[in-house]
């Protein structure tokens, strides 16, 4: 599910602001099937938690340039 920064970059700040809502729900789910031991592949956080950063610094520059 990794993000392209270019992908990100073509978007505009509402839509990012979408886009990491919906990697924070997907962070949750993983973190609750970490919990429960039902997750397999524990690089899915990892790939998550990179992907809000990314999606995050992204969308601080938007709004800077703004």
């Amino acid at each position: 599910m990794k993000t392209k920064t270019s992908e990100l970059r073509a978007k505009d700040p509402a839509q990012l602001q979408q886009e990491l809502l919906d990697l924070l729900k997907a962070q949750f789910g993983l973190r609750m099937q970490h919990a429960t031991q039902q997750l397999g592949n524990t690089n899915q956080l990892r790939n998550v938690r990179r992907d809000i950063a990314r999606t995050r610094t992204i969308l601080s520059q938007k709004v800077k340039q703004s």
